[in-house]
């Protein structure tokens, strides 16, 4: 279990205490997980009970006994223990293969994976103007709320809520797709750039790397069907050190691809949109130096390594692709 993983199973627990009526709190964003402090023990440990003690009107202590059994009865965690004036202590069950568990959770889910219910009940309502910059980021909201389980509405005119800087022309002519990443990619403060760049295919334009990296992750599982092997998630490391044969660091792409969730989870809360466009870019990034070693060379055979590099390769092409559904952009199968 990744420590993102670990804040969203905290989240989870407290949802279900506020659920079940023992905390009256609003379950917030994010719960912050580290390593345990002086008199601590375990993997991992938080101060969420102290965080959400004054708004429990409780003692952190007492919120810790709550969400404690929530936390203990969870697959991947071994044992929970309170210290101090309310730290939860998590030690996590053995793993033998963390990079395979991760590639599952991702190959099941699918393009559903991030998508949570951190807003779920919640009407978030958007007021924009009428300008094309404007509708196309309430849109992608729309969208990003809808996967953690709330419900946007958009509205038009003024006082307006959601004002990022205007298109200085018309994007339509760069075609829906490049149109659509120059407007979301940019932070809302900064002013788009509508010119021919993002149709050139080329390193130098994020939107070709991401969709570039996407369309090659299918064509490696094309090949790898004519080869005669699928992929099957597991260890892909050399000598585990976490690095595979051929001496690619594959800590960036797992850092990148287990926080995903996060990075929907906040794109929604804070109707951030172009948070999800430069995630895409650095799982792409991640990705592209990795995928020449997924297949075969030579006269090498497919190995059990192969197909758990399939598995890594289409977990992240996975994750392109459902991050570009959620801003509108088609992920294409071949380039």
């Amino acid at each position: 279990m990744t420590p993102v993983e670990l804040s969203r199973t905290v989240l989870r627990a407290v949802r279900r205490a506020v659920d079940d009526g023992e905390l009256s709190v609003t379950v917030p964003e994010r719960a912050v997980v580290g390593e345990p402090g002086p008199g601590g023990c375990g993997d991992f440990a938080t101060t969420i009970a102290l965080q959400l003690a004054r708004p429990a009107g409780q003692t952190p202590r007492r919120v810790a006994e709550i969400l404690r059994p929530r936390l203990a009865d969870t697959a991947g965690i071994r044992d929970v223990v309170v210290t101090g004036p309310g730290f939860l202590n998590i030690t996590l069950a053995a793993q033998a293969d963390p990079v395979g568990a991760l590639v599952r959770e991702i190959l099941e889910e699918g393009v559903r994976y991030g998508h949570g219910d951190g807003l779920a009940g919640q009407v978030v309502a958007v007021r924009v103007p009428y300008e094309v910059r404007a509708e196309v980021v309430a849109d992608a909201v729309v969208r990003l709320v809808a996967a953690q389980g709330g419900r946007a509405t958009v509205e038009h005119g003024e006082p307006a809520d959601l004002r990022p800087v205007p298109a200085p022309e018309d994007p339509a002519p760069l075609g829906p797709d490049a149109a659509r990443w120059a407007l979301l990619h940019p932070a809302p403060h900064d002013r788009p750039r509508i010119s021919a760049d993002h149709l050139v295919q080329r390193e130098g334009n994020p939107l070709f790397r991401v969709r570039y990296a996407h369309a090659l992750v299918r064509s490696l599982g094309r090949n790898a069907g004519r080869l005669g092997f699928t992929a099957v998630p597991g260890p892909v490391e050399a000598a585990g050190d976490g690095v595979p044969d051929g001496g690619h660091d594959l800590r960036p792409l797992l850092v990148s691809l287990a926080d995903h969730p996060r990075i929907l989870a906040a794109a929604a809360t804070h109707r951030a949109p172009d948070r999800v466009a430069r995630h895409l870019v650095t799982v792409a990034d991640a990705v592209l130096p990795f995928l020449p070693r997924v297949l075969p060379r030579g006269d090498e055979k497919p190995s059990a390594a192969h197909r758990a590099r399939l598995a890594l390769a289409e977990a992240a092409g996975t994750v392109l692709a459902g991050g570009l559904s959620l801003l509108g952009i088609d992920a294409p199968e071949h380039l």
